[in-house]
């Protein structure tokens, strides 16, 4: 069985109508996940309001401006918020990758695990707190990686507890760790101010070749490390249940070995496109959606599948589309644990 994802670019200095025209095509899926326990289960406009004031001052301006093209709704700018979201579980692969003879300047490399009929698809283009960023997006107006130019590259991965608390969703974090951060070090000290409302794992790595890979969590201190590759656990497995049904050990062994190995970024690339890196269980919520290559030095970033390359760059980054086919391994329907995503 094939299914298949339109990859997009929008490509729109400020919000506007192509933002608008991608809220309204995704608002209807969206808005059922967000009051799936009823309006009351999620925190109110002025509480959504205050939340981002005080932990994203610099991203209200924006907030505002998509609220208005969203039409102004209650529900709408409570979702925009992202504050203290529905439970949101994924997959993910990532990892730092540095050439030992210091010849190649260094890269951050992933695979987004999810179901293919909860990914966006939109890889966004926007400067809308004065520096450009490119990322592809979640719930709307989130990122589920990116890199901005002045070359700090980021990505998530779900941390493997099921913890949930107030906080923001970890899409909204990363973008705006985007938006206001340039450097590693300044992402870092954002990320242990910024509540979030699951557990995540938080890859960086800037320009200058700084990196780190912060734990985050509601209800635990905000760590950070120099776990060069990572996948749906963070010191062990505390999901037991999630961490087989998605390889997680497997996928970091096999990660951690091609970091070890010091081998070229060619062939950590091929270890991220082959099993069992690369997962095709798609109806079971868990397939390799995309592989993604940020160059921060070079502001080189590229979208990989296999057989298939998109390459865009900060400096210039064209629009286009890409057609991807995935076929399913098993199938059967979507499990619970990765129904809650977008």
């Amino acid at each position: 069985m094939a299914i298949d994802i339109n990859f997009q670019t929008l490509i729109e200095e400020q919000p506007g109508p192509q933002w608008q025209a991608l809220f309204d095509r995704l608002w209807p899926g969206y808005r059922s996940w967000f009051l799936r326990s009823g309006a009351v289960a999620r925190p109110s406009y002025l509480e959504s309001r205050k939340a981002l004031r005080a932990h994203m001052p610099e991203l209200v301006p924006v907030w505002e401006q998509l609220v208005e093209l969203a039409g102004g709704g209650d529900v709408e700018s409570r979702f925009l918020s992202l504050w203290c979201p529905p439970p949101y579980i994924a997959g993910c692969s990532q990892a730092v990758w540095t050439d030992a003879s210091g010849h190649e300047a260094p890269a951050l490399i992933r695979n987004y695990d999810f179901a293919p009929g909860l990914l966006e698809g939109t890889w966004l283009a926007t400067r809308w707190n004065g520096q450009r960023v490119a990322a592809m997006g979640d719930c709307i107006w989130g990122a589920l990686d990116g890199m901005n130019e002045a070359g700090l590259a980021a990505s998530l991965s779900f941390g493997g507890r099921t913890i949930s608390g107030d906080g923001f969703g970890i899409p909204l974090v990363v973008r705006y760790v985007l938006e206001v951060a340039q450097t590693t070090a300044e992402a870092v000290k954002l990320l242990q101010r910024v509540p979030v409302s699951m557990c995540y794992s938080v890859t960086l790595l800037d320009r200058h070749g700084d990196w780190a890979t912060v734990f985050v969590s509601p209800d635990r201190t905000t760590e950070v490390t120099r776990r060069q590759a990572i996948t749906n656990f963070q010191h062990e497995v505390e999901w037991p249940k999630h961490a087989q049904a998605t390889n997680a050990q497997q996928r970091f062994d096999s990660l951690q070995r091609q970091m070890d190995a010091q081998g070229t970024l060619a062939e950590a690339i091929e270890t991220l496109l082959s099993p069992p890196m690369y997962q095709s269980a798609y109806l079971r919520g868990y397939g390799t959606l995309y592989t993604a290559v940020y160059r921060p030095q070079s502001s080189h970033i590229e979208l990989l599948w296999p057989g298939q390359r998109w390459a865009q760059s900060l400096a210039g980054f064209d629009s286009g589309s890409r057609l991807i086919s995935f076929t399913n391994q098993l199938a059967v329907e979507p499990t619970p644990m990765h129904l809650p995503a977008s």
